[in-house]
């Protein structure tokens, strides 16, 4: 996981390093501590999902390579680094070593990077490498660790077997110390980082005391399925990261640039807002942007997790990493490559490690007692018997050192964190974003979720849905000069008649002299109609311009939660027109979901009652209206007297009540607003997204409690039948090396998980 140490102000340069090897917390620890050492350092940040080290180097006393030196020694590779000022680096960085395998669960690829001393020229960036992650098994150092141990393990055997068991004997005991070599010299340098208690250490000691009673083919045996097991948990766990590394893969190299009325490929990364590009079809956007001609069926669904492609015309907008379906579209770029919502979707999932889930803070606490306790039994049990009982010393030292490789901790400490990377993984691939493991916790607890209305639980935007003629008037009159009348205005109502209008194919006819009254309406010159008015029914009543027939059509479409206008030429009234911000297609269905979840809903909306009563009727929603944000404030802090409440809006007006929910969660399209304003973000603008969040956020829970309940009670059965003999050293590594590999993949069904389906468990 992400930590941060900070000792003052920085007192130095930033660097960065890309560390390989590292696959669970205890490695993030075992980093951390390493380069605390190293004088000078200050304010280290190491993040898991990253592969990333960041630290304040005071040059004064050190310099960058012996960080480097320092995350070499503990069985880490210290890859290219780079300084965060921009200046240029007088060393390439990286060791040149590779050290099999890492402290624990790592995953050493066992890439070579090129080592120069400080006075060396160059400069190195700290890119991943994407033929470190290409490699198979057996090229990396932990599968070259295996196939070594396994090759003198079989060696030893066939000694065994075909010469004599006394020169078998010196065959496993070379055995054991050939493998058991990388792992002793990372717990030296552990110990020397002042971390004694560590898998490292256990296995050294245990290992070598198996050697010491005369045990070598159990110590032999030991150390190759210690190998082996890192080599599994290591392949695991670099599965978690996959989601992210996909995310990378959807973003296209090249882009064609339109220039001039031609267009020529230019690298994607070039790319510059204001630019515009020819997106053809069957090609990825290669930038977030506006469509500026063309219309296509875009499939969004790498992105957001939409199946159905979703038609794009212009003025819309498209996220890069979408695929254009069907038309050719010409796309200007509104964002930097390097900030597209693919790229801030990578950031958000990388640094919500660094927002930790109460549940992984108390284990982390935990394990700190717990390893020195079990090596304190373990004492216990080699000493005690022996000397109080006169029982035999080699049974019991036995016994002691199998009950320290069963006690490593190893499973325990990953069973949060990797359950809480493959929730966060699952649900960023589709259009669900969390911040980190503490909003995990808090979705998986909510009974209750307020949803703002306007544009989270309505379209956001009025939309006509009546109208009414009078007389002799036909609908394409009344809306033919309502329209004349608005055109040009960017009032709301005004484009929800315009756009209408359009859609009906209606030739407007040309308007003059056109001026607002402020609350009221518009009124302008008509060719051929003379003066037409645009009013409310208020304002018409009082002029005089509303017989009772309209008055009484009008009230009914009002008290439905509908806006009305009257439309008034200079021969007397043509008709009314409605509107009404309608709600999102799935939003009554999306409240229903929540109720299977036994989980309420309310609407706070600032709105009048009758609108609020309306479209809480078609919904089927409690509701509270005409709130100021102050009043969604107060109503999020009473809510929350009865318990966790999560508060559903747009990110932009809902802020502090998105603050002051246990939950923030922002209805918005990759927007920086709901990216960064609340505590998580659905991508989609679905309200039925909101039940998925929870539905994956019990999922995740639910797992860690399984992985919790797999290491604790794995652990417990054999440490009892430890002490008790009826198990062993080899079986003991089996065990602590099974279970860790057994919660790794348990997290991993995560990824496969589906929250978007109706009635989804609540685990998996």
């Amino acid at each position: 996981m992400s930590e941060k140490t900070v000792g003052g102000a920085a007192a130095g340069i930033r660097y960065e390093w890309t560390v390989k090897g590292m696959d669970c917390a205890s490695c993030v620890a075992k980093a951390r501590g390493a380069v605390e050492r190293v004088t000078g350092v200050s304010e280290v940040e190491v993040s898991l999902m990253k592969e990333r080290l960041r630290l304040s180097l005071d040059e004064a006393h050190d310099r960058p390579e012996a960080v480097e030196r320092a995350i070499s020694a503990i069985g880490y590779t210290a890859g290219a680094r780079r300084r965060l000022d921009g200046e240029e680096d007088d060393g390439r960085g990286g060791e040149a070593e590779d050290h099999g395998a890492c402290g624990c669960d790592g995953h050493d690829h066992g890439h070579k990077h090129d080592h120069a001393s400080g006075s060396a020229s160059g400069h190195a960036h700290g890119h991943d490498d994407p033929a470190e992650r290409n490699l198979s098994w057996w090229q990396t150092g932990k599968g070259r660790l295996v196939v070594l141990t396994g090759a003198l393990l079989v060696a030893a055997w066939g000694t065994e077997f075909l010469v004599s068991p006394a020169i078998s004997r010196w065959a496993f005991i070379a055995a054991c110390l050939i493998g058991l070599f990388p792992v002793a010299r990372r717990a030296v340098a552990l110990l020397r980082a002042g971390m004694p208690f560590t898998i490292e250490m256990l296995m050294t000691i245990a290992a070598t005391g198996a050697l010491f009673i005369d045990a070598s083919e159990e110590a032999a045996l030991v150390v190759f399925l210690f190998a082996v097991g890192e080599l599994l948990e290591g392949v695991a766990t670099d599965q978690a990261r996959s989601g992210i590394r996909s995310l990378v893969k959807l973003l296209p190299k090249t882009a064609l640039l339109v220039d001039g009325g031609r267009s020529r490929e230019v690298p994607a990364d070039s790319l510059a807002v204001g630019n515009e590009v020819l997106v053809r079809p069957g090609d990825r956007v290669p930038a977030d942007g506006t469509v500026v001609a063309g219309s296509s069926g875009v499939d969004e669904s790498p992105v957001t997790g939409e199946s159905m492609p979703q038609t794009r015309s212009p003025g819309d907008d498209v996220f890069a990493g979408s695929i254009n379906a069907e038309a050719a579209l010409t796309v200007r770029v509104t964002r930097e490559p390097s900030d597209n919502t693919i790229a801030r979707i990578i950031r958000l999932v990388e640094e919500a490690e660094e927002a930790r889930a109460p549940t992984e803070r108390f284990i982390d606490r935990l394990s700190r007692v717990y390893m020195p306790f079990i090596v304190g039994i373990a004492v216990l049990v080699a000493l005690v018997p022996p000397l109080a009982l006169g029982l035999p010393w080699d049974v019991w030292i036995y016994r002691a050192l199998a009950l320290l490789l069963i006690g490593c901790p190893c499973a325990l400490v990953i069973s949060v964190p990797a359950a809480i990377a493959s929730g966060l993984s699952s649900g960023a691939r589709r259009g669900l974003l969390m911040k980190g493991g503490s909003v995990v916790e808090a979705a998986a607890a909510t009974r209750l979720v307020a949803f703002d209305k306007t544009g989270t639980l309505t379209q956001g935007r009025p939309v006509v849905t009546d109208i009414v003629p009078f007389a002799d008037a036909q609908e394409a009159e009344v809306l033919t000069l309502a329209a004349a009348v608005e055109n040009g205005s960017s009032h709301p109502l005004a484009k929800a008649i315009l756009i209408r209008a359009e859609s009906d194919g209606l030739a407007l006819p040309a308007a003059s002299a056109a001026r607002a009254l402020p609350g009221r309406g518009v009124v302008a010159e008509l060719a051929g109609r003379g003066e037409v008015h645009v009013t409310s029914p208020a304002q018409a009543l009082e002029a005089g311009r509303l017989p009772v027939d309209l008055e009484r059509q009008a009230s009914a479409l009002e008290n439905a939660g509908k806006t009305v206008v009257v439309v008034h030429g200079a021969d007397g009234p043509v008709g009314l027109i409605a509107m009404r911000d309608e709600p999102r297609e799935d939003a009554a269905r999306a409240i229903r979901e929540l109720a299977r979840l036994d989980v309420s809903a309310v609407m706070l909306t600032g709105d009048n009652a009758r609108t609020a009563a309306a479209i809480g009727e078609v919904i089927g929603i409690e509701q509270r209206a005409r709130l100021l944000p102050e009043d969604k404030l107060a109503a999020i802090r009473e809510l929350s007297q009865g318990g966790p409440v999560m508060m559903v809006g747009d990110g932009i007006n809902d802020a502090p009540a998105l603050k002051q929910a246990s939950l923030g969660v922002a209805m918005g399209s990759g927007t920086d607003v709901a990216l960064e304003t609340a505590d998580a973000a659905i991508l989609r603008d679905r309200v039925g997204d909101v039940a998925a969040m929870i539905r994956l956020a019990r999922a995740t829970m639910s797992n860690i409690h399984q992985n919790v309940a797999i290491a604790l009670g794995l652990k417990g059965v054999f440490l009892v039948t430890s002490v008790l003999g009826i198990t062993g050293l080899w079986i003991a590594i089996l065990a602590d090396t099974g279970a860790t590999v057994l919660v790794t993949a348990n997290a991993l069904r995560l990824l496969a998980y589906d929250p978007a389906r109706a009635g989804g468990q609540s685990g998996t």
